[in-house]
C-alpha cells in the first residue's frame, strides 16, 4: 500500500541518517578512522531481505562508536526492527535441511546424512553449529538410544525446515553481532562426540561417522559461498562443545588443502569442557548417565573408532581417551577457541551422581559442588577467551535468554565480540587486547546461582520458579551453619545470596 511505502521511505531515511551520523560521530571519536567501514553502514538494515548483491554485510559491528555503544546499538536494533514489514514478502527465516551429497556419510543407522543452512548473501560469515545430545558407547546402549531417542541417531524423521535461536538467530535483536551470518545447523546423529570414522557394515551394527560427517558437510557449503568466506565459526553445545574442540583444527586443515587457506576458522564450545573427576558415588558403567566419563570415553572411543587431534593424540599416546576432555586437548588446539562452560554444569553433576532435585543435599554433597566449581576455575585460569558464569545449568548459546546472562557486568555476545576485535587486532600485530572490552570472564562467587543474571530454576516436581535462596533450602542449605563457617551474620549472608554478591 501507498501508506506502507511511505512508512518504508521515512524509516529508511531515518536509519541513513542514524548511520551516518553515527559514523561521522566514529571520525571525531576516532580521529577519522574507517572511512571504508563508515560506507558499507547503510547496507546493514537491508542484508536481511534476500538482497543478491555482492556488497559484504556489515554485521552491526560497531567498532568506533563504542564510547555510546549501547544506545547506538539499540536505536539501530529498534529501526531495523521496524522496517521488517516493509519487505514485499514475509522473511524466510528457517534452517532448511540439505543431505549430504557423499551418501556413504551416514548416521548411525545408515540413513544420509545432512545439515541445515540459511544463507545470507553478501555475508561472508559462516556459522557452523554442532548439536548435542550424549553418546552411547556399545551395542545395548546404543540398543536403547534407538529405541528411545532415534533422530539422534537417524535422518529418517528430521523436519523439512529448523528456526535459529540464541545465536543461531537471524534477528539482530536477539544476536546482536551474528544476526547476519549464513547459519549452519548439523543434527547429531552419529553418537560418538564427533569424533567417528567407521561405517556401518555386516559386522558393525550401527556407523559412526562424527568427524567425517563434519568435513563432508564443509565440502558442500564450499559450492554454497563458502568458498568465498572469510570467517567460520566452528560452534557446538554439550557434545556438541566437546566436538568443537576434537574438530576445529581438521576443518581449518581441510579448508587449506582444499585451496581456501584465507578463511579464517575459530571455535566456540559451548558446555563441552567436561572434567574426568572421582565421581561422588562410584557405580557400574551401565549405561550413559551412571557410567564415569573417563570408563565411557575409554570404551567409546573404541567402539566408535574415534579421530582425535593429531597433536593431542601424539601427546596422550596409547591414551587418547585424554583429548575428549577439555583442559587437555586445549593446549595442543592451534586456532583460537573461545570456551563457555557454566561452573556447575548439570551434566558435569549429572555423570558424577549428583542429583539436586529431590532430596536435600548432604554435606559431602555441597562440598563435592563447590569443589567442582573450583576445579572447573582452575582449568580454565590460563585459557585467554572465556565465560563462565557460577550458575547450574547446561547449555546456553542457542537458549532465547543467551544475551541477559552476564559475569562481572558483561554479557556474552559482548565478551564474544571483543574476542573478534582481538583477533581482527592480533592480524595487525597489536598483542594488547582491546580497551574496556573484557573476554576472559569468571564468576569468583561460590555457590550454584551465586549471580543474579543465571537462568530460571524451576522445581522438577512442580514447576515452579525458585529464587536462590528457595533453591539453596530446597536442596538443604544451613544459613546459619554457613554463615558461621564464614564468620558473618546470617541475616547478611541471606541479603548477599539474595543480591547474588
Amino acid at each position: 500500500s501507498v501508506a506502507l511505502l511511505l512508512i518504508c521511505l521515512v524509516h529508511s531515511a531515518l536509519v541513513l541518517g542514524l548511520l551516518q551520523s553515527g559514523a561521522v560521530g566514529a571520525r571525531r571519536l576516532r580521529g577519522g578512522r574507517s572511512e571504508r567501514r563508515a560506507s558499507l553502514l547503510p547496507s546493514a538494515p537491508h542484508r536481511q531481505r534476500g538482497d543478491t548483491t555482492t556488497t559484504e554485510s556489515f554485521a552491526l559491528d560497531f567498532t568506533a562508536v563504542e564510547d555510546n555503544m549501547d544506545s547506538f546499538m539499540t536505536q539501530v536494533k529498534n529501526l531495523a526492527q521496524s522496517l521488517y514489514p516493509c519487505s514485499a514478502q514475509k522473511l524466510d527465516n528457517d534452517m532448511k535441511l540439505h543431505f549430504l551429497e557423499n551418501m556413504s556419510v551416514t548416521c548411525n543407522d545408515g540413513t544420509p546424512a545432512g545439515y541445515y543452512l540459511k544463507e545470507s548473501r553478501g555475508s561472508r560469515r559462516w556459522l557452523i553449529f554442532l548439536e548435542g545430545g550424549w553418546y552411547c558407547f556399545n551395542k545395548e546402549n546404543c540398543d536403547s538410544r534407538y529405541e528411545t531417542m532415534r533422530r539422534l541417531m537417524s535422518s529418517s524423521k528430521w523436519p523439512q525446515t529448523k528456526t535459529g535461536t540464541g545465536i543461531l538467530s537471524p534477528l539482530p535483536e536477539d544476536n546482536p553481532h551474528w544476526w547476519n551470518a549464513n547459519m549452519v545447523f548439523i543434527p547429531y546423529c552419529s553418537s560418538d562426540v564427533w569424533s567417528g570414522a567407521t561405517p556401518k557394515t555386516d559386522q558393525n551394527d550401527y556407523a559412526f561417522m562424527g568427524s567425517l560427517i563434519i568435513k563432508e558437510v564443509v565440502k558442500n557449503l564450499l559450492s554454497k559461498g563458502l568458498d568465498n568466506g572469510k570467517i567460520l565459526l566452528l560452534a557446538g553445545s554439550s557434545a556438541g562443545g566437546t566436538g568443537v574442540l576434537l574438530n576445529v583444527d581438521a576443518v581449518s586443515e581441510l579448508l587449506e588443502e582444499l585451496g581456501h587457506p584465507n578463511i579464517q576458522v575459530r571455535g566456540l564450545s559451548d558446555s563441552g569442557w567436561f572434567l574426568d573427576n572421582k565421581q561422588y558415588l562410584c557405580t557400574d558403567c551401565v549405561d550413559t548417565i551412571s557410567c564415569a566419563p573417563t570408563e565411557a570415553i575409554k570404551r567409546g572411543i573404541k567402539y566408535w573408532g574415534g579421530v582425535v587431534p593429531e597433536r593431542c593424540r601424539l601427546a596422550h599416546e596409547g591414551s587418547e581417551w585424554n583429548c575428549f576432555f577439555g583442559y587437555r586437548v586445549y593446549p595442543t588446539i592451534r586456532r583460537p577457541v573461545f570456551v563457555v562452560q557454566w561452573l556447575f554444569d548439570e551434566a558435569q553433576l549429572t555423570v558424577d551422581n549428583i542429583h539436586l532435585m529431590g532430596q536435600p543435599v548432604q554435606e559431602g554433597q555441597w562440598r563435592y559442588i563447590q569443589n567442582l566449581g573450583i576445579e572447573l576455575r582452575n582449568t580454565l585460569k590460563d585459557v585467554p577467551a572465556m565465560f563462565a558464569p557460577a550458575c547450574l545449568s547446561h547449555e546456553v548459546i542457542t537458549r532465547n535468554y543467551w544475551i541477559d546472562i552476564q559475569v562481572k557486568g558483561t554479557s556474552l555476545p559482548r565478551a564474544l565480540h571483543c574476542w573478534e576485535r582481538s583477533l581482527h587486532d592480533n592480524s595487525k600485530n597489536s598483542k594488547a587486547p582491546p580497551k574496556g572490552c573484557p573476554m576472559h570472564l569468571i564468576d569468583n562467587c561460590p555457590w550454584p546461582h551465586c549471580n543474579p543474571t543465571c537462568p530460571t530454576i524451576r522445581d522438577q516436581v512442580t514447576g515452579q520458579e525458585m529464587n536462590v535462596i528457595q533453591f539453596l533450602m530446597h536442596m538443604g542449605f544451613d544459613v546459619q551453619k554457613m554463615a558461621q563457617q564464614q564468620g558473618m551474620d546470617p541475616s547478611k549472608l541471606l541479603g548477599m545470596l539474595s543480591s547474588g554478591s
